[in-house]
């Protein structure tokens, strides 16, 4: 069963210095003009919540509601870091298809620190990203730099491959009016930059920004009434978490058989984002025509590639040098830009790469579009061992 994706909007993504509640109400409003959806008929507000931004991002989907004017919707509100929009996105969905409501309105929005993200007030010694913040110092730009000295030592990466991701997110985003970013770079460029946490350099890692998106989700029923026949539809949503002994994000665990000789691993947990995103739709990786992924690091990229299965492990960089992941190329990745071009504005990411999908399955991404797609995905990880994939098809 599906849903209909109405309306996408967002608020340009970069340092505007206002509260997260004016890009938000931005974003809503922009969805709903490009749904035809006047306010009255949202019977239901969903809002990514902003943990940082105090006691109204607590309270996103009522907060939004509010500053758009108090309409009788129900509300309800959403945090699972950066898989935030897509958790979001689900229980609006969720709703749609028990018949509880008609037409729902799903926003994420942020104001970001400058620097590096901190995480909250208090002491939370389960939670691994807490502990790795406060016992080893290591804030994301180390976290990535892991991620991508790992992979220089499994599949033979290099620094210049990594550049090679950001020149072409670079190019992808000199076309989108909602990034933060938009110039061109070199290889050469990203690897004279700083380097941040060796092996990443200051253009292999994205920002903080302030940003938001909003998405209207609508019954097929009522998307047909209104006289859109054949919209982009909401395929799957995957906020799947790890099933034991695999309890890693990343690492396979081991299987022994009765000899006790080491089998092949089962898939790590972000490929079993994915396949449970795809089973859901009843499709398989070959049959999407693009890729929005999580890219807070270049070398995440090539990453998420693998773990959606558009490639085999180590065939990443392969199909980066060939061009395959360019608009033009077999499976685009990043057509927007990514986070690369963006930045990080957490609950809203995951509404942006499903606004982005659904205007290049309507074939409106202008000057980035990605001819003759019709099923897209997108990817995120979250915090405490979560994350999150949504399938898009027309």
């Amino acid at each position: 069963m599906s849903v209909a994706v109405l309306g996408v909007g967002m608020h340009p993504w970069g340092k505007w210095g206002r509260s997260f509640v004016s890009y938000g109400v931005h974003a809503a409003r922009a969805a709903l003009a490009d749904a035809g959806v006047p306010w009255t008929d949202v019977d239901l507000v969903v809002g990514g919540e902003t943990v940082r931004n105090g006691y109204a991002g607590y309270v996103a989907g009522a907060t939004f509601a509010q500053a758009l004017g108090w309409n009788g919707a129900r509300v309800a509100t959403s945090y699972a870091a950066c898989a935030t929009g897509a958790q979001a996105l689900d229980t609006a969905r969720a709703r749609i298809l028990a018949g509880l409501c008609e037409v729902a309105l799903v926003v994420g929005a942020d104001t970001t620190p400058k620097g590096f993200l901190a995480p909250n007030a208090g002491e939370r010694w389960d939670d691994p990203d807490w502990l790795r913040f406060r016992l080893l110092g290591m804030t994301n730009p180390a976290y990535f730099a892991m991620y991508a000295r790992r992979r220089m030592d499994l599949h033979g990466a290099t620094p210049e491959d990594f550049a090679r991701v950001k020149v072409k997110n670079a190019r992808h985003g000199l076309a989108n009016p909602n990034a933060r970013y938009r110039k061109q770079v070199s290889v050469e460029d990203v690897l004279v930059s700083a380097v941040v946490s060796d092996p990443l350099h200051l253009l292999d890692i994205c920002a903080t920004s302030d940003g938001a998106a909003a998405v209207v989700l609508t019954s097929l029923d009522y998307a047909r009434r209104h006289g859109s026949a054949s919209p982009v539809r909401v395929a799957a949503v995957s906020t799947v978490t790890p099933a034991f002994p695999n309890t890693v994000l990343d690492m396979p665990m081991l299987s022994t058989d009765s000899a006790g000789v080491v089998g092949a691993p089962e898939r790590t947990f972000k490929e079993s984002i994915a396949h449970a995103a795809y089973e859901e739709a009843g499709i398989g990786p070959e049959d999407v025509g693009l890729a929005e992924v999580y890219d807070l690091s270049t070398a995440l990229e090539l990453d998420w590639m693998e773990d959606l299965g558009l490639c085999k492990p180590g065939e990443a960089e392969a199909l980066l040098r060939a061009g395959d992941t360019t608009i033009g190329g077999r499976i685009p990745v990043n057509p927007s830009g990514g986070l690369a071009c963006f930045g990080e504005a957490v609950p809203a990411q995951a509404l942006a790469q499903v606004c982005e999908v659904t205007w290049q399955l309507r074939g409106q991404a202008e000057g980035r579009q990605v001819e003759g797609a019709r099923v897209g995905v997108t990817a995120n990880q979250g915090l405490f061992g979560h994350g999150s994939s949504v399938v898009l098809s027309v």
